[in-house]
This record gives C-alpha cells, sequence and structure tokens, in this order.
C-alpha cells in the first residue's frame, strides 16, 4: 500500500487553510499534518515533523514566503515546497524557484491542478500553473536555478570530495548532503553521480 503524501499548509488566512484543507482531505492519498500562519510556526512544525510537501503563501506577516522558503530548503531539502499565491509575476517565480521552490501555482487555480503540482512535485518535477506560463513571456521560462547551498555543494563535488567530506567541510548531515546532490541532478536532469561530477567540473571552469 501507498504511503499517504504528508502535507503542510502556510498560509496567515484561516479561510484559505481550512479550503485547503477540505479540498486536500478528499484526495486519496493526501494527509494534511500540520498547518501555520506565519514563518516562525511553519519552522516549529518542520522541525517536529518534517511533511513530503508543503503549499506556501508568499505574502504573509513577518516572515515572506520567499525567506521561509530558503529557510526550509536549507534545514530539510527533501521537503518539496509549492508556492500557492495570487504573485503572477515573473521576479516572484524566479525568485521562489532560485530559494527552493519546486512549484509555483495561482491562488484561483482549479483544485485539480494542485493536486497535479503536488503530483509532479513528488515525482522529482518542477510545476507552473498555467496562469504563471501565460505571465512568464514564451520562451522565457527560468532556468534551473541552485540555491547558495547547492552552488556549495557542486563546487566541492568538482573540488573532487565525497559527500562525507562536504559534509563535514559544510557541518551538516551526509544525508543533507546526498538530498543536495539529488536536487541538483534532478534540475538539471543529470544521470549518475559520474555525470554530476563532470557536470561540476565543467561548470566550475566555465566559472557559473
Amino acid at each position: 500500500m501507498t504511503a499517504n503524501v504528508r502535507l503542510m499548509l502556510v498560509d496567515d488566512h484561516p479561510l484559505v487553510r481550512d479550503g485547503l484543507r477540505v479540498r486536500l482531505s478528499t484526495v486519496p492519498g493526501f494527509e494534511v499534518v500540520a498547518e501555520a500562519a506565519d514563518g516562525a510556526s511553519a519552522l516549529l512544525a518542520l522541525d517536529a515533523a518534517p511533511p513530503d510537501v508543503v503549499l506556501m503563501d508568499i505574502g504573509m506577516r513577518g516572515m515572506s514566503g520567499i525567506e521561509l522558503v530558503h529557510e526550509f530548503h536549507e534545514r530539510q531539502p527533501q521537503v518539496q515546497v509549492i508556492m500557492l499565491t495570487m504573485h503572477d509575476q515573473p521576479q516572484y517565480v524566479v525568485e521562489a524557484f532560485r530559494q527552493g521552490a519546486r512549484g509555483y501555482v495561482l491562488k484561483d487555480s482549479p483544485a485539480q491542478e494542485i493536486v497535479a503540482a503536488i503530483h509532479a512535485v513528488m515525482a522529482g518535477k518542477r510545476y507552473y500553473s498555467a496562469g504563471v506560463a501565460d505571465a512568464l513571456a514564451a520562451g522565457a521560462m527560468p532556468a534551473p536555478l541552485l540555491t547558495q547551498r547547492e552552488k556549495e555543494v557542486l563546487t566541492l563535488i568538482a573540488e573532487g570530495l565525497s559527500s562525507k567530506e562536504i559534509a563535514t567541510r559544510l557541518d551538516l548531515s551526509v544525508r543533507t548532503v546526498e538530498t543536495h546532490r539529488l536536487n541538483i541532478k534532478r534540475k538539471y536532469e543529470i544521470e549518475g553521480s559520474s555525470a554530476l561530477v563532470k557536470f561540476a567540473v565543467e561548470r566550475k571552469w566555465a566559472g557559473r
């Protein structure tokens, strides 16, 4: 039997969370396990029991969703974050993905699109809602973007360090380093460890 997809809802509007919980609870295999109205509460919930997927608003009191997704990605890089927001400006989309988001869906999207986004990120893909794709000019979809931590890991891979050595250098767990390696491979559709090393070395010499 397939395990449930464990979901966290992060939005400062209780009615939005209520509506999402009701809609998602009817989907077989989905389970809403945590909710938060602000960044501090969300981080506490993340540390207590990391979910599989987070649906996160951008505009919140205190810490913005863009800042929060960065914190989530640094602490638990295996957690997939989908931005669920009214902001369709390209700069928000690009920055959200730069900070570690895997999906971007507009709040006025139909429920089935939110479900599709969850399935997509769980399969290792990125997801843009139709409204976001329309907002971005044709051919202007953001290229894969690495977070600062992923860049650090990739640099050390290029230097020939193992995951254990990288973990020691960056004061991370080996599991976290392996998750960063996996995220890099997913973003650039790289198959295998040797191909990742080759990519890291080429990127280093190219100065990117």
